[in-house]
């Protein structure tokens, strides 16, 4: 058990002190738990090891939280749910406030602990902070959101609505673990999870503020692959004010998950990953009673356009499909070129050569490795599969090492041209550093290739016609649409909006904004009636009211 004044200590990091180089961790130290705004250390024998992807050296050991260690986190969040249900809007406000100053204050130190555990680039970790920093500072507009309504709906007879919190809440953040596939072929675990480990600041900040701003308490479950940004943030929350029991973090996998899954206490589950987890976890929360979201798998396209400007469509193009190693769930892995745009293929392929694919640390990287060896292999079995079908590799990435880093998870910028849509690199979510690219005559038939993808998270256009674009708009099919936009994620005052099968279930998926207001309450509807004791005597009726 750690006290708050030496939580900085326990994490190893400061707002002032933290890693700057891939240099080896003498002596790694085991990941916490956080439980009643105290870290503490599981007393299991079961541990997973955390390795900086650029190099594979042990950063530190995240464990398995036995039973008794997963209960106490959830009875934290239970105890504390009254006392913070109750505060005011305005009292939640406040220490919101103070949390958006400390994650700021400390955002350096979040990117630097992002680039060790998952491996992106320093500015690449800067921007998931920041993502989930806006989202934070959207939620200090928590009293506009939790407003009621009210209506005289007839004579001394008014209605009104009361948004309340849902009680304790869990979010689950992107995890894999392969123990379990050791024996499986690479090209064979794509039949498993993805690993889709992407921001692991940007999603508990997706559901963190929305849910405590609301009156709700949390368990979070990190990634266990990059725990460390979590941790941090726990600990700001605490600084910032946060009660005692309102915000927790367990560790584990897939026992972990089970067992907030069956917890009676929480009433609502958020989660970001994989197809497959995602859909057990959506099946698994809903039969037990629980509100669910679940954000799922993606194949976004980019559909090029002849009339588009060719200079900075293919730069965002290159930077939508490579940028995080393309690990992320709305990079831009597939192109459709329209008619004549097939001739860009080798000036895409020229520019996708000049990135430097380096150590996160090192000041001139553009995107640094994939989190695991096992990411790495599956990444590679698909580009494998792909040649096997009769593709064309224009750009291998495979193979690439650094020479300061030869033990790192090292895939670099790929480019496959003469794919269609029966094939596996086309069918399956790579997230890795590949672009896949299709051909076809004409905008609508574009249109129709995009829509007969089961996924349905983001699309763009790349075009300089109005009417093109409104077309595009019009008929496409995915819940985030780009005009010559590549990522088109919208920002918190809005929600993310994928469907199709990037949506567990069809059901929610709205991490923030407004419907993530809507998805961490409850309505409560009023009618009262207040008739004065001067009032004219009426004759009792047994009739339904007409209220009027």
């Amino acid at each position: 058990m750690a006290n708050s004044s030496t939580k900085e200590s326990v994490l190893g990091s400061s707002a002032s002190s933290f890693p700057s180089s891939h240099e080896k961790i003498s002596e790694p130290k085991d990941t916490p738990f956080f439980v009643d705004n105290e870290f503490r250390f599981s007393s299991t024998k079961d541990f997973i090891d955390v390795h900086d992807p650029a190099t594979n050296n042990l950063v530190s050991r995240v464990p398995k939280l036995t039973n008794p260690e997963l209960e106490e986190a959830v009875i934290s969040a239970e105890k504390a749910f009254p006392g913070w249900q109750s505060m005011s809007t305005i009292a939640r406000q406040q220490i919101m406030f103070r949390y958006v100053g400390l994650i700021r204050e400390h955002w350096d130190r979040l990117a630097a602990i992002i680039t060790l555990e998952q491996g992106k680039t320093v500015a690449d970790s800067k921007g998931d902070v920041l993502r989930g920093l806006q989202v934070a500072e959207a939620a200090c507009a928590g009293p506009e959101y939790m407003k009621g309504e009210v209506l005289e709906v007839a004579k001394d007879m008014e209605t009104r609505t009361y948004r309340e919190p849902l009680g304790v809440v869990a979010v689950i953040c992107p995890f894999s673990e392969y123990s379990e596939l050791d024996s499986v072929a690479p090209h064979q675990k794509k039949n498993f999870l993805t690993p889709k480990i992407d921001f692991p600041a940007m999603i508990p900040l997706w559901c963190i503020p929305i849910a405590t701003i609301t009156g709700n308490t949390v368990v979070l479950k990190p990634s266990e692959r990059a725990p460390g940004a979590a941790m941090i943030l726990v600990e700001l929350a605490e600084k910032a004010g946060f009660p005692k029991g309102v915000i927790n973090v367990v560790h584990g996998a897939h026992d972990t998950v089970n067992f907030l899954l069956d917890a009676p206490a929480i009433k609502a589950i958020s989660f970001v990953g994989s197809n497959k987890a995602g859909e057990y976890i959506f099946t698994k929360g809903s039969a037990n009673g629980k509100r669910v979201q679940a954000n799922l798998g993606a194949k976004n396209h980019a559909v090029v356009l002849p009339d588009s400007d060719k200079d900075s469509t293919l730069d965002a193009i290159i930077a939508a499909a490579f940028g995080a190693a393309g690990q992320r769930c709305m990079a831009l892995s597939a192109i459709v070129l329209v008619g004549e745009t097939q001739g860009w293929l080798p000036e895409l392929v020229k520019r996708a050569q000049a990135l430097s694919v380096n150590g996160g640390f090192e000041a001139n990287a553009d995107l640094g490795p994939v989190v695991t060896p096992q990411s790495k292999a599956r990444i590679e079995g698909l580009i494998k599969s792909a040649e096997a079908e009769g593709a064309k590799i224009l750009c291998d990435g495979r193979g690439f090492k650094p020479a300061a880093y030869p033990n790192g998870n090292w895939v670099a910028p790929t480019i496959i041209s003469e794919v269609n849509p029966t094939m596996e690199c086309y069918k399956e979510e790579i997230f890795g550093p590949v672009l896949v690219c299709l051909q076809v005559k004409s905008l609508d038939e574009a249109i129709q290739l995009v829509n007969d993808n089961p996924y349905g998270n983001g699309t763009a256009v790349f075009t300089s016609s109005g009417v093109s674009a409104e077309r595009f708009r019009k008929n496409i099919q995915a819940g985030q649409v780009g005009v010559n936009v590549p990522i088109p994620v919208p920002l918190p005052m809005f929600s993310f909006t994928g469907n199709q099968r990037s949506v567990a279930g069809g059901g929610a998926n709205t991490f923030y904004g407004r419907p993530g207001v809507n998805f961490y309450t409850q309505l409560k509807t009023v009618t009262s009636k207040w008739a004065g004791r001067d009032d004219q005597p009426t004759k009792n009726t047994l009739s339904m009211p007409t209220h009027s």
